[in-house]
């Protein structure tokens, strides 16, 4: 039980110490290969307008590449309100960008350590919520928009990804975390059409329990259910059907798994494979294009040395012809 304990705690501190690794020197550094680079969450958005590759994930910090093999980097891009519930210095956790109608937006989680919203079983917890910025160019900088909030206040919130639903509508897709509702989620929340802010309240999609693959031991070794909902990111096969991948724990192997709606729809109901879909401790990942077509994953490997924890970008080639996703061998650009 400590081990696992000790795994989610690396979990949650991570973020920080990357953080302030990545906050205390700017330097850009030139032709870095990609599996040099220590990141978190990494997510890369393919831009035909630029014709480059912009990668981020958790820290605020951005990378570039022409060919996905060598990068330039790491470049801060998030330009927050000192003044907003952020506070002047937040950690930023798994940063995505997304194009959507001539602009990019960048979901991020922010979490202001100086502010406390609960205390559940022991474990303080600080505000963290998901939240958008905007900017005309994929390198940034982003900018806060319309609404000061996205998610309530008191409760904390991550991971934030983006979809368009069936009807139109754009939609956050997001992590309720566990450490405060004991059960994580994974739920969604309308955008409003320009993205500036939320309309109406989160709806649950699936809880962590859901899942018949994620385990962890109770206080007295008993078998359950994992709590951890990680890492969401959605998409379709070739056959239409609406898939989403996301990451828990198996005891203390960080995993991935995927997850199908029955409707086609972000109501679901969603029915969770049995079976994972990544090699043990990968994770967080999601799903893109290259310059010239081909469909890749992108995750990062999860390990623990001398008591700290390494992250490292992956990719993988991934397979959405038939009914469901399939991930293949590791791909090297």
């Amino acid at each position: 039980m400590k081990k696992v304990w000790l795994a989610l705690f690396g979990l949650l501190l991570f973020p920080s110490i990357l953080l302030a690794q990545q906050g205390s020197s700017r330097k850009i550094r030139e032709n870095v290969p990609l599996d040099s680079i220590v990141l978190s969450d990494p997510f890369i958005l393919t831009d035909h307008k630029t014709n480059m590759y912009y990668m981020t994930g958790t820290g605020g910090m951005l990378w570039k590449s022409k060919d996905l093999k060598l990068w330039n980097g790491p470049y801060r891009v998030a330009d927050i309100d000192p003044n907003s519930w952020m506070g002047p210095k937040p950690m930023i956790w798994a940063a995505e960008i997304h194009s959507y109608k001539n602009k990019y937006y960048y979901f991020a989680t922010f979490t202001n350590q100086a502010v406390k919203i609960d205390t559940v079983q022991g474990n303080v917890i600080e505000r963290r919520a998901s939240h958008v910025l905007v900017s005309d160019k994929p390198d940034g900088p982003y900018v806060p928009m319309k609404d000061p909030t996205y998610l309530p206040a008191d409760q904390p919130t991550l991971d934030g990804t983006f979809w368009i639903d069936t009807d139109g509508k754009p939609y956050m897709v997001y992590c309720y975390e566990w450490l405060q509702n004991l059960n994580g989620t994974i739920e969604k929340i309308e955008l409003k059409p320009d993205l500036s802010g939320t309309i109406g309240k989160g709806k649950v999609m699936f809880r962590a329990s859901d899942s018949p693959w994620s385990r962890e031991k109770d206080k007295n070794g008993k078998d359950r259910p994992n709590k951890v909902t990680d890492g969401p990111y959605l998409f379709k096969t070739a056959s239409g059907r609406l898939g989403m991948i996301w990451t828990s724990w198996i005891y203390d192997v960080y995993t991935q798994g995927v997850v199908y709606s029955e409707s086609g729809t972000l109501d679901g109901p969603w029915v969770q494979e049995k079976q994972t879909i990544t090699p043990p401790n990968y994770g967080h990942g999601m799903l893109f294009n290259t310059l010239q077509g081909k469909l890749l994953m992108s995750v990062h490997s999860h390990k623990s040395i001398n008591g700290r924890y390494l992250r490292v970008p992956h990719l993988f080639e991934v397979d959405l012809s038939g009914d469901k996703l399939v991930v293949g061998k590791p791909y090297t650009p």
